[in-house]
């Protein structure tokens, strides 16, 4: 059963972010939305409830554009400043583990060693832009040196990222938002953490 959260303001580089934090014990899962949604996307709950049920701490963080009002994503380098000053605020003396979905989990890759994760949960990773597999972004997975879970949709535009060591691919049904079978997505999740954590 999910639990009550208690949403915060964290001062970042680029203006204030918003955590939403769900209390647990033994590890903090930190996750990102996507460019242009927010900390309520259906996978994003899903994975949430998955790891309160392991009684992991989560929060959900919203980067400074979307607390100002804006849809339009900031730049990367904004992103990942506002990203490690938000984990940096939220960590304890718990393990950590960063994530989100979409452009969230390209933030997560790119600061994974910065913020000293101990896990990569990526949900939708855009591996390249819909019909351009040229300009692929595998690099930003291949840096990530923790433990990583990708959950992908079958028929994500976005491409298929490949397993690697260290890095476990599950394909689910759908697309790219995840939602054809969000069972599926939180099981995934849920199973990789528990082997993490425990």
């Amino acid at each position: 059963m999910a639990r009550s959260s208690r949403a915060t303001e964290i001062e970042t580089p680029h203006g204030p972010a918003r955590s939403h934090v769900y209390d647990g014990a033994g590890a903090l899962l930190v996750l990102g939305h996507g460019a242009g949604g927010g900390v309520g996307a259906p996978d994003l709950v899903a994975v949430s409830n998955a790891a309160q049920e392991l009684g992991i701490a989560v929060a959900l963080v919203e980067q400074p554009y979307r607390v100002a009002g804006r849809r339009s994503a900031a730049p990367a380098g904004q992103l990942d400043a506002a990203w490690l000053a938000v984990v940096d605020a939220l960590r304890g003396d718990t393990p950590v583990v960063v994530g989100g979905r979409s452009s969230g989990a390209r933030v997560a890759c790119r600061t994974a060693a910065a913020t000293n994760a101990v896990g990569v949960l990526c949900l939708a990773f855009p591996l390249h832009p819909p019909g351009r597999p040229e300009k692929t972004r595998i690099g930003e997975l291949d840096s990530v040196t923790a433990p990583t879970l990708v959950i992908q949709g079958e028929r994500d535009p976005f491409g298929m990222p490949p397993p690697a060591k260290n890095r476990t691919v599950v394909r689910v049904a759908g697309g790219h938002d995840l939602k054809s079978d969000l069972e599926a997505v939180a099981a995934a999740a849920r199973d990789w953490l528990d082997a993490l954590i425990r």
